[in-house]
């Protein structure tokens, strides 16, 4: 049987069948096939051949209005790649055909009887709680061990407390090679001769090579393994062993792999020591303020960053472009992910450089500063004097030059240059702090603009920045702000009339993009 393609999985991590088995007001019965394949989703079909709109790993729902030839319908349902398949009794059939529950066992494809007394709605409703309930569960579980990691780095032995911590999260075994094959350090239970060796050649495959491959993964003496690459350009190797892999694991092992390139990039003199400190106390959620003297005055660059292929690998290689080895991008459970609707998180850790100058690198992000870059958004942490330019694949937004205890507030730059810049489909926006609006007093600018946006809310502001950041377009308005079109004009004309001024006037709009720019 096919597994859906990998870019085609949802967000939330699949549900076994035997959890949907389980529910008694559903009253399911298995009449053939294993109970704990995992469901991506739920698809209702009455076709008589449903294989052209499957996408494999549904459970398929069918009441059998066009079951004409059982072994037929099952093989093209498997060739599919459906997951599993519901049958419901009634009003079509009155009892599961024989032939089919012949035929799905042939083929090992899970068969489930659904009562009359139950909906097919029912049914769909069911799945899509518990896979609410496993992606909340999975973001909470990713979530603690990425404050479980940052914690681990603090201590006076960071590298053991780093794979003793991933190790526990996983489960299983964690080991740091070196480049020359040999464990520098371990942590967590023993694993098989067998695996242990398969565990350390595939850590040889990554090696050291310039454009080789950032991870691997394979199986050795029953356990589930994986390599990743450090980034401190020394050629380290973290590799992991496990008795599954849960949807989250491999972004757990994306932290710990930023944390132990942090911990082990060579070159390392005693002031960048002391400014690793700062950023780990800042994934541990200090406010910028605390760690201001440890970072340095700055002034530092704040970078919100869109693209790549979603792992933290590829953040790696664009903090490598803009002249830090290493970044990450994690998972984050936001109030919007809480709910089930929400998109993977945002980037959560940082890095070190190991350059002459000792340039530093680490995301802006975790409680000391406002989590205010969407999901899926990379958030970069670099010296002014770093050059950030456009980078192939990526959307970048960059703040203006900030002092370390003004981290919030290039975040919300970096954040606003993000939206200009995917809105005007440009590669790199840079936030703008200059021209007539700096020849004003900021705290008189300040007072005038609340005076003047005092009747707006929170939603009606940003909609009114970034609308006329745009020219006034409303589709590229929507695009920015990931709403429809019709809301844009909604929020603008109510924008006009808290105002109580003419916002088609190029005056008008001059004096409230001042506003709306003010500190």
């Amino acid at each position: 049987m096919s597994a859906p393609e990998p870019g085609s999985a949802p967000p939330a991590p699949p549900v076994p069948l035997a959890a949907l088995l389980a529910r008694p007001d559903l009253g399911l019965r298995l009449l053939s096939g294993p109970e704990d394949v995992p469901l991506h989703w739920v698809h209702t079909s009455e076709m008589a051949d449903p294989c052209p709109y499957l996408l494999g790993g549904e459970l398929l729902m069918t009441a059998g209005v066009q079951l004409t030839d059982p072994a037929h319908y099952v093989g093209r349902v498997v060739e599919a790649g459906a997951a599993a398949l519901a049958f419901g009794v009634t009003p079509v059939w009155d009892t599961v055909p024989p032939e089919l529950v012949a035929a799905c066992g042939r083929h090992g494809l899970p068969l489930v009887e659904v009562p009359p007394r139950t909906p097919f709605t029912a049914v769909a409703r069911a799945l899509w709680r518990l896979m609410a309930e496993a992606r909340l569960h999975e973001l909470r579980r990713v979530t603690e061990a990425q404050q479980s990691l940052a914690a681990a780095a603090a201590r006076p032995a960071p590298v053991p407390a780093v794979l003793g911590a991933l190790a526990s999260r996983l489960g299983g075994r964690a080991v740091l090679f070196g480049v020359d094959g040999t464990e520098s350090a371990a942590a967590g239970r023993e694993v098989p001769v067998e695996a242990a060796r398969a565990l350390r050649d595939l850590a040889g495959v990554l090696g050291p090579r310039p454009g080789g491959p950032a991870s691997a993964s394979g199986d050795g003496g029953g356990l589930r393994l994986a390599a990743y690459a450090l980034g401190g350009g020394d050629g380290l190797t973290l590799g992991v062993a496990t008795e599954r892999r849960g949807p989250g694991d491999h972004t757990i092992a994306g932290v710990a792999v930023v944390l132990l390139s942090l911990l082990t990039a060579p070159h390392r003199g005693a002031d960048v020591t002391v400014r690793d400190g700062a950023l780990v106390r800042l994934l541990l959620g200090v406010a910028p303020a605390e760690v201001a003297g440890a970072l340095g005055p700055g002034p530092w660059t704040v970078v919100h960053a869109r693209g790549g292929d979603g792992t933290p690998f590829a953040a790696a290689s664009l903090a490598a472009a803009l002249g830090t080895p290493l970044m990450d991008a994690g998972t984050g459970a936001g109030a919007e992910d809480a709910t089930g609707t929400g998109a993977e998180g945002t980037a959560s850790a940082g890095a070190e450089g190991a350059t002459d100058t000792g340039a530093a690198g680490a995301t802006a992000s975790g409680p000391g500063v406002p989590g205010r870059a969407r999901p899926g958004t990379v958030r970069l942490l670099l010296p002014s004097s770093t050059a950030v330019t456009a980078q192939q694949g990526w959307t970048l937004g960059a703040s203006a030059p900030v002092a370390a205890s003004e981290l919030a507030a290039g975040d919300a730059q970096a954040a606003r240059a993000l939206r200009r810049a995917e809105a005007s489909r440009a590669a790199l926006v840079r936030h703008r702090a200059h021209g007539f609006a700096a020849l004003v007093d900021r705290d008189e600018a300040a007072a005038y603009a609340r005076e003047v946006l005092a009747p707006l809310t929170g939603p009606l502001t940003e909609t009114l920045r970034v609308w006329l950041s745009l020219h006034g377009s409303w589709d590229r308005t929507a695009v920015a702000l990931e709403i429809h079109r019709n809301t844009v004009r909604q929020r603008i004309a109510r924008c006009a009339t808290l105002l109580d001024r003419d916002l088609d006037d190029p005056d008008v709009r001059m004096e409230l993009w001042f506003a709306l720019r003010a500190p």
